[in-house]
């Protein structure tokens, strides 16, 4: 991911004002239409009963963002602050709530989404769903100085991670945790270890988080990219057992040679792409075999042929996640020690509208590894 520093702006603001930042609204329709960005300053929240008050040290950008400053996201808030990934320290609480006063002088991450509990198959009322950061299903957002949220909507920095890691890992993780354990693993952390899962896209920042999840778990990871520089990075110091370059015509059959000898098929494949992946890979997934579908970034329908069907391959659609998955994926990043990847970091604040800009450009050409702003 990418960065820049709330606390560092350009220009000298008072001890009691917060910053932040939204789009603005201008004429375009969507997918034409690219919202420019725009600086505010307000009074410090006030924390409530059971809230408290989050000193952001870092934030992060994912595709989201992106897709809300082209209009190509539901609900779109130009009052709402941006971004639903952020890491900060607990300043305040507000009453004597003891799940808030716990957190005082903590480091903290923000849960990046509100309205989904615990159920496995999606959120309990959807029309109670949200995602937070310039949405308007909610007030919250990372592209902030500080921000009162819900006690129960934090979980403890783990220890090894600095406040730029941090920021890079609630919803891509949560994310990358759904569509692996989830939905791969049925939950079962015993069933990972010697998979074969197949991890398409590497460089985006849920495969990224896919890949080192499915490392720690003990799978065999393979990955495929367009771009040599990361499947080296991948299979180097990521862990992953291969990896393919989805440019070659031949890449299935090239991935079927990767294959170890005592288990020649794939288990699972975790896919934000969509496009013909169920005809390139049908043959190499064991019957049963999962497909764990994040995104269709390559276009919002993919083909399915009676093939997969005769094969009993299964195509499960994921999406972000639960606050169970994600103190659940917290807690794991915290037991294996795992990193999340941050590529660029843009210390500017969040006056520093050039270099944020930057980090959204890398996104649009497909240059990001991850972003994020500190």
């Amino acid at each position: 991911m990418s960065a820049t520093t709330p606390n560092t702006s350009r220009r000298a603001v008072t001890k009691d004002q917060n910053t932040y930042l939204t789009v603005r609204k201008i004429d375009g329709k969507p997918g034409k239409v690219y919202y420019p960005l725009q600086v505010h300053t307000a009074p410090i929240p006030e924390p409530g009963p059971g809230e408290v008050l989050v000193e952001l040290h870092a934030a992060a950008l994912n595709h989201r963002d992106l897709f809300i400053r082209q209009h190509l996201y539901p609900g779109i808030s130009f009052a709402h602050p941006l971004l639903a990934d952020g890491c900060g320290t607990v300043i305040c609480c507000g009453g004597s709530d003891p799940d808030a006063t716990k957190l005082l002088n903590r480091r903290v991450i923000l849960t990046p989404t509100r309205g989904w509990h615990q159920s496995r198959d999606g959120p309990e009322d959807l029309k109670k769903y949200t995602v937070i950061g310039g949405s308007q299903g909610s007030p919250a957002g990372a592209a902030q100085r500080h921000i009162a949220v819900p006690a129960a909507e934090v979980e403890l920095l783990p220890d090894h991670l600095t406040a730029l890691e941090g920021a890079a890992l609630p919803l891509v993780g949560v994310t990358a945790w759904r569509a692996l354990v989830t939905k791969c693993l049925d939950g079962d952390l015993a069933r990972a270890p010697g998979r074969n899962i197949l991890v398409t896209g590497i460089g985006g920042g849920v495969a990224l988080q896919a890949l080192q999840f499915g490392v720690a778990l003990g799978c065999n990871m393979y990955v495929t990219s367009g771009s040599p520089e990361k499947l080296q990075r991948a299979t180097g110091e990521l862990g992953a057992r291969g990896g393919v370059s989805y440019r070659d015509q031949d890449w299935d059959a090239q991935l079927a040679k990767l294959l170890p000898k005592d288990r020649p098929y794939l288990d699972a494949v975790v896919d934000g792409a969509g496009g013909d992946l169920v005809a390139r890979t049908m043959r190499l997934l064991k019957p049963g075999g999962i497909m764990s579908c994040y995104g269709m970034t390559l276009s919002p329908t993919m083909s399915w042929s009676m093939g997969a069907v005769m094969k009993n391959i299964e195509l499960r659609g994921s999406t972000m996640g639960s606050r169970a998955e994600f103190a659940a994926m917290v807690a794991f990043v915290r037991q294996h020690r795992v990193r999340p990847v941050v590529s660029r970091v843009v210390r500017g604040g969040l006056e520093d509208l050039d270099g944020i800009d930057g980090l959204y450009d890398d996104m649009r050409q497909g240059e990001a590894v991850r972003e994020a702003r500190h």
